[in-house]
């Protein structure tokens, strides 16, 4: 490995600042020849010990990256959550380096910036799936991917020392309710260019089989629905645009007007209007007038599905919110996932709800898929590993238990080297393969 702290022509570095040992706060640095390219820029979120309470947000510690501001070529964006994207608005500043998001994504980070009172980081260069584009040394090539997000793309980085394919986070869907449904010769394609390193997700490489399909999803949620009398309110990850359009399917097919409850869903459906994903002359009702419409004839759509304090379930469930008061024959549907350390905060909300003779359905608890995940499962991992055929796999995106157990599944389908560490490790992939332990300073500091 070299030894002078910076990448040579020969050399191809891999160097996580965030969401290597852990599942959250992504931040991943590519070096060649002197250069850096940053992908995502995301935030963490570490449970209070306070009950009650929301969880801090945390970003990355940058200091490596801030004293090499003029060697770091682009900060490329994947996808629009937040735990890839939320330190922008903060962090990107220290840099001003070219931002490169797809439209989606440029969408919500400026609308976050505007939310929060901070300036939008400007320009946004748009990328969209096949676009290749320079930046320095690296050749990067935007490659489309399933996941519970839209316009969610991995990367191809081609540089004179070797190529990478950084997988972001992303699942195997036939079925997509919004984008392109998977295709086997894509993945294929770029195996057959030769691929040196695979950065690859390891969220659910603990569970076996596939992932549901959105569209799965989207039939069992319109018939769920259609069959429930009284209101019926719907809590789901904001950002998933897919599970969105679902539910304005369902109100459709319910003869039910839809209401938006929080800030975070709204704000999701402006920028999906904004793009053309939703139409723009989709009619809302105001919340001030949900309590003057029949009950059978409301589908509200609500954040707050890992139970947090002020959303708008929240206030739903303790019956203080100003315009909307649920009661017995109303229905609540959590078509969404609990985040592991969520589990007391929804546990919390569910009770409330069932104390006030509101029926709660939650997806974990149903028979017919009412979530699906965003993640690759162990036979999606499989299947990716055969088309791409990577010469190292490097896992990210998961805690030590998860990214042990893909390397596991990559070597179980002939990958003959895996390379395990976690934030502030160094990987080196080309000359030479291997991890240099603790090769910079990393660590979390608040979102303030």
């Amino acid at each position: 490995m070299n030894n002078s702290g910076e990448p040579g022509v020969k050399d191809l570095w891999f160097l996580p600042l965030g969401g290597c040992g852990e599942i959250g706060m992504n931040l991943n640095l590519i070096g060649h020849d002197s250069q850096w390219l940053m992908v995502d820029c995301g935030v963490g979120f570490t449970q209070s010990n306070h009950p009650g309470t929301d969880p801090l947000i945390e970003m990355p510690k940058t200091s490596f990256i801030d004293q090499r501001k003029t060697s770091l070529m682009a900060l490329l964006v994947t996808h629009a959550h937040e735990d890839h994207i939320g330190a922008i608005g903060k962090l990107w500043h220290r840099w001003k380096c070219p931002l490169v998001a797809t439209p989606f994504a440029a969408e919500v980070i400026r609308r976050r910036a505007l939310g929060r009172g901070a300036a939008v980081p400007e320009p946004i260069i748009i990328a969209s799936p096949g676009n290749d584009k320079r930046f320095g040394s690296f050749i990067v090539r935007w490659i489309p991917m399933n996941h519970s997000t839209p316009e969610t793309c991995a990367l191809e980085i081609e540089t004179a020392a070797g190529r990478i394919f950084h997988t972001a986070d992303w699942k195997i869907d036939k079925a997509p309710v919004v984008g392109r449904e998977f295709s086997a010769a894509r993945y294929e394609s770029l195996g057959l260019r030769g691929v040196d390193a695979m950065i690859s997700d390891s969220t659910n490489a603990f569970v076996d089989g596939e992932s549901p399909s959105e569209g799965d999803v989207r039939a069992n949620l319109i018939e769920l629905i259609r069959c429930l009398d009284g209101r019926v309110v719907v809590t789901c990850f904001s950002s998933n645009i897919a599970r969105l359009i679902s539910l304005i399917d369902a109100a459709i097919a319910s003869e039910r007007r839809i209401c938006l409850v929080g800030r975070s869903v709204s704000m999701m459906v402006e920028c999906a209007k904004s793009l053309k994903m939703i139409d723009a002359d989709l009619q809302l009702v105001d919340q001030r007038y949900v309590g003057y419409l029949p009950q059978k004839e409301v589908l509200v759509i609500a954040t707050g599905s890992q139970g947090e304090s002020g959303s708008g379930l929240s206030r739903l469930s303790m019956d203080t919110h100003r315009h909307i008061s649920l009661e017995k024959g109303d229905t609540v549907i959590f078509s969404s996932r609990t985040i592991p350390g969520n589990e007391g905060a929804v546990k919390t909300l569910r009770r409330r709800f069932v104390e006030n003779e509101v029926t709660v359905i939650h997806a974990e608890d149903s028979g017919p898929a009412l979530h699906a995940t965003g993640h690759a499962c162990k036979a999606e991992l499989e299947a990716m590993y055969r088309l791409i055929r990577p010469r190292v796999v490097i896992p990210v995106h998961g805690d030590s238990g998860r990214l042990i157990e893909n390397a596991r599944i990559a070597s179980s389908v002939g990958v003959t080297n895996t390379l395990n560490g976690v934030n502030g490790d160094l990987f080196s992939i080309s000359p030479a393969t291997g991890v240099s332990r603790r090769f910079c300073e990393v660590g979390r500091v608040p979102l303030v």
